[in-house]
């Protein structure tokens, strides 16, 4: 098929790439503009951006898609369909209309289940025990059009954000080539009214750790927020991110340190099995551990 492609995290790269292998003609890129990043402030182009420059693909980077002219250069492409996979922007119903076969959409969860803009920390702080990717036919609601295709996965007991975003987006990528093969026989399924659920954005009021709060609830936490934005304690008032974890069962005072990193909660404890000091990387718990004592509690 003749596709636009319109996608801007890591999260899309993986799914880019299975077009293009699956033999897909991608006549055009849309993504993110360069945004200021790291120390230097310097404007950093977005990894869909970097990888289709790579496979010599066209790439376009509008602010918006309002403005007539951004329009008329889409549909001037004359794309059968679009796919798009967290691109950042609206897509104004002239954009939605303007491939022959309509925009399809990847999302990350099981609709109705995570509409919105944070499906995998959601659903991994929510304590879902499944979640999935839906091929979904974009209309001008949020996340509320008809679903074409969809595939389930089982949220590990221990897995974080990073890990689940991961195999979600290896899973996105096997998920659109299929959807595309089959396209003519697939039937759009309307989502139910009933199990509807937004997955609001991270706020970073949030990511501070409660140790009142019960153990189950701070593991998801910490694996939900794990890698970004990372939950957060402070130990002789030094911030220290909490990047990886699991429920043990032992008791003590709220935030008190036990034997190695495990911390008490309200009801049982977590161990602590990895995790990121003010101003250093991420490390393993043993490895952090090595010459450092741990205060008797966090706060």
């Amino acid at each position: 098929m003749k596709i636009v492609f319109m996608g801007t995290p890591e999260f899309s790269v993986p799914i880019l790439e299975a077009l293009v292998e699956h033999g897909h003609e991608v006549v055009c890129v849309y993504t993110q503009p360069p945004r200021p990043a790291g120390r230097g402030k310097k404007d950093r182009v977005s990894a869909v951006h970097s990888r289709a420059q790579s496979l010599g693909i066209p790439i376009r980077h509008p602010v918006s898609l309002k403005a007539q002219a951004d329009q008329e250069e889409f549909d001037a492409l004359r794309a059968d369909i679009a796919v798009v996979v967290a691109y950042g922007l609206i897509l104004p119903q002239v954009i939605l209309d303007a491939p022959e076969m309509g925009c399809l959409n990847i999302h990350a969860s099981l609709l109705p289940r995570w509409r919105g803009a944070a499906p995998i920390h959601r659903a991994i702080m929510a304590g879902d025990e499944t979640t999935g990717v839906c091929i979904m036919q974009m209309e001008a609601g949020l996340d509320t059009g008809p679903v074409l295709l969809r595939r389930n996965l089982q949220i590990g007991t221990t897995e974080t954000t990073g890990q689940l975003h991961d195999r979600l987006s290896l899973l996105g990528s096997v998920a659109i080539v299929e959807a595309l093969e089959k396209f003519d026989a697939l039937t759009p399924e309307p989502q139910p009214d009933e199990g509807v659920t937004y997955a609001e954005k991270i706020d970073k009021s949030e990511s501070r750790i409660d140790w009142t709060a019960p153990a189950v609830e701070v593991d998801r936490l910490i694996r939900g927020l794990s890698p970004f934005p990372g939950a957060w304690t402070t130990a002789d008032g030094e911030r220290i991110k909490l990047l990886g974890s699991h429920v043990v069962h032992k008791s003590g005072s709220p935030g008190e340190v036990m034997d190695g990193f495990r911390v008490a909660c309200g009801d049982h404890a977590v161990e602590i099995t990895r995790a990121q000091r003010s101003g250093k990387a991420a490390m393993d718990t043993d490895e952090l551990l090595k010459g450092r004592k741990l205060p008797q509690k966090l706060v």
